[in-house]
């Protein structure tokens, strides 16, 4: 059944069929609804004026009663521009036109007195403003009382008079239209207890305020519902998944205390063990564990991981971790067997570079039971590999799988789903981890092992090259290992090969005595693996690298990372290439090199990396910097599509809609109570996907 909502914007009146296909062209707007839901994204204060001398450059757009003193044109041809020289009883500022002179030129009087609107720039001592708003001085608009919406528009929908305030227009009968229409979404006792307005009221006060306050609760309401609807969802998703889907009882923890009193390397952090208690919690629960563990890179997850992976052991079960790539799995697999080794328990590797005879042996083993661990990278997705009872999958560095991928890991024990622990070094913000992964538990490790010695970042400018090479030296000198890092300048292969052979040809003839690699993502896997070895066994003494090995290899020796070209990294690459290095004992460093003039974020970025190795701190400054789309990549996009909600500043508005879910489904899970009624509705509206991923994380 379609709503009212639905109706094309082409039979509002103002709009037509040809405005209409520019809408839907250029914002992707189509219906009431979609128009509706254009919000302003600022407004103008039309109650406030200015003097000429209260005016600064950091003002957004000011209104200034003034006379006109003089107009005049000023150039010839393409140059000409109209100038009107004004004054208030503060002093002189002059107003400037490029377009649309001739029209201007008729309306303006000398002698008059004008409202001007607009953004002042100052010139030398004399403020202007280009092409301001004007009107002539009434007693009406002396006294208004209003907010401006400013809507979001394009150059080509300007061209056919839709900016801001022929949209306003536009939105002022729509509103008038649709208010009868709109119905309330929320039940009257949340309402109540999170003292929202009503739905009506809000979304007039949003595209046409009385009051600063009025504005403020009514975008405190629709952010609410925003969030509501979005937590609603995952939430519901989830409860769903722990009624359905049945998780294998694993609660015998007699191989856990063996290795925890006889073999364990080091004392586990406080965090490492909270984690490990919420995980046991939900093995031994009877309902599959779907849980998402944070943790910056060092932090220990891994541990966490096998002590997970000794409890379904210890219950007569089989584990598995699925990790991106080659390097890493390796790692995971030299890691781990040193400690399954201890415990006399049977591990295995298996990647694309394993043997056919090789192969046989841990599907033969796999299915015996015999083999209690796999570590592998899409190898262990392939049919022929199937488990005797595969009870826990763990897979580290999530996003870098594809959900319908993992989906066949799940699928190899066809009694229970197994429990599922994701493990990610990327740290995500509390905000955009409820939203991203609402449906998950999340468990974060905030501490690092006692010990490590935080890594000291430095911000050094091209012209301290000589002294940081002076630096390089006498760390290889000390035994130490490098790397330098340098960007994808643009997307493309050939300039990335480019850029990091210069780089390559540049280290080598400041240091033609040390054995140098070269890694970048044009190589074959074999000849990147052949180098990162000889990294990682100390043939080579630097690893000239591009972003390849964000990812990736474990060397305790190396101590320093030069990232060249710093100011072209986001954030979080940064602080992951970072975590390159501080893996062993000695002391570590980061070096951020970066051309002398920055952009205001990219100052802000290195100023961070300098300040703080918190990784929690960091993501919440990135998510600042460039919101919660670009952080996650295109792939959570639809998540984050927000329209009036920001995850960066509304973060207690998120919590107090989580909360009210939380409330809302405890009570009533199946949303079947009367007062519910208009919850039910706007669910049953709201798009539904065609497939329930969250089982799988």
């Amino acid at each position: 059944m379609s709503s009212f909502f639905d109706t094309k914007i082409e039979f509002l009146k103002g709009v037509g069929p040809q405005r209409a296909a520019l809408f839907n062209k250029e914002l992707n707007i189509f219906t009431f609804g979609e128009l509706l839901q254009h919000y302003p994204f600022r407004y103008e204060d039309r109650t406030k004026f200015f003097k000429v001398r209260e005016l600064h450059s950091d003002m957004e757009a000011v209104q200034v009663i003034a006379k006109i003193r003089k107009v005049e044109l000023i150039g010839m041809g393409n140059k000409k521009r109209l100038v009107a020289h004004v004054a208030d009883e503060t002093g002189e500022m002059e107003m400037t036109w490029f377009k649309g002179i001739v029209w201007v030129q008729k309306h303006l009087v000398t002698g008059a007195v004008f409202v001007f609107l607009g953004k002042p720039a100052q010139f030398g001592r004399k403020w202007s403003i280009a092409h301001p708003e004007m009107e002539p001085l009434t007693t009406a608009n002396e006294n208004r009382n209003n907010f401006q919406p400013i809507y979001s528009t394009t150059e080509k929908l300007k061209a056919r008079f839709l900016d801001s305030k022929g949209i306003s227009k536009i939105m002022e009968q729509l509103v008038q239209i649709c208010i009868p229409h709109i119905q309330e979404t929320i039940s009257v006792g949340i309402k109540e207890q999170y003292q929202l307005i009503d739905r009506q009221l809000a979304i007039q006060e949003i595209h046409f305020p009385t009051k600063p306050d009025q504005l403020q609760r009514a975008r405190r309401r629709m952010k609410f519902e925003e969030f509501f609807f979005l937590q609603l969802r995952l939430l519901m998703m989830k409860v769903a998944r722990t009624e359905k889907y049945q998780g294998q009882i694993l609660n015998n923890t007699e191989l856990l205390i063996e290795f925890y009193t006889n073999h364990i390397p080091f004392e586990l952090t406080n965090a490492q063990k909270r984690v490990i208690r919420e995980s046991y919690g939900d093995l031994k629960s009877g309902k599959q564990m779907n849980r998402l563990i944070q943790g910056d890179v060092g932090s220990g997850k891994t541990m966490v991981a096998f002590i997970c992976a000794l409890i379904a052991i210890s219950s007569g079960a089989q584990s598995c971790l699925m990790a991106p790539t080659e390097i890493l799995a390796n790692q995971h697999y030299a890691g781990l067997k040193e400690f399954a080794d201890m415990m006399g328990l049977k591990i295995a590797l298996l990647t694309g570079s394993t043997k056919k005879s090789a192969r046989k042996v841990i599907h033969e083993e796999l299915l015996s039971g015999e083999l209690k661990i796999l570590i592998g990278t899409h190898a262990l997705l392939e049919d022929i590999v199937q488990f005797q009872n595969l009870a826990l999958a763990i897979v580290d560095e999530q996003h870098r799988f594809g959900v319908a991928q993992r989906a066949k890991l799940w699928a190899k024990n066809q009694k229970y789903i197994p429990h599922v622990l994701v493990m990610t070094a990327t740290p995500i913000p509390r905000t955009l981890a409820m939203t991203l992964y609402g449906d998950l538990d999340v468990s974060v490790i905030d501490e690092m092992p006692a010990g490590r010695k935080p890594i000291q970042t430095v911000h050094r400018y091209d012209k301290d090259r000589l002294k940081v090479f002076g630096f390089i030296n006498e760390e290889v000198k000390k035994g130490r290992q490098i790397y330098i890092v340098y960007p994808l300048i643009e997307e493309s292969e050939k300039m990335d090969l480019k850029n990091v052979i210069d780089g390559y040809e540049s280290i080598s003839r400041a240091f033609p005595n040390y054995p140098i690699s070269i890694v970048n993502g044009s190589m074959k896997a074999d000849a990147k693996e052949y180098e990162m070895q000889r990294f990682v066994k100390g043939e080579t003494k630097i690893m000239v690298a591009t972003t390849v090995i964000e990812v990736g290899v474990n060397v305790p020796n190396a101590s320093v990372m030069i990232i060249e070209n710093a100011e072209r990294f986001g954030l979080s690459q940064l602080h992951q290439l970072r975590g390159r290095v501080g893996r062993g004992a000695e002391q570590s460093y980061c070096v951020l090199m970066s051309k002398y003039e920055l952009s205001k974020d990219s100052r802000v970025r290195l100023e961070t990396m300098v300040r703080t190795n918190d990784g929690f701190e960091i993501a919440d400054v990135d998510l600042k910097l460039r919101g919660p789309g670009d952080m996650m990549g295109t792939q959570q996009s639809g998540i984050t599509d927000l329209l009036i909600a920001d995850l960066s500043k509304d973060a207690a508005i998120l919590t107090l809609a989580r909360d009210a879910v939380q409330q809302l489904l405890a009570v009533d899970p199946e949303l079947a109570l009367p007062e519910n009624a208009p919850v039910l509705r706007q669910v049953k509206q709201q798009k539904k996907t065609a497939v329930n991923w969250s089982r799988i994380s």
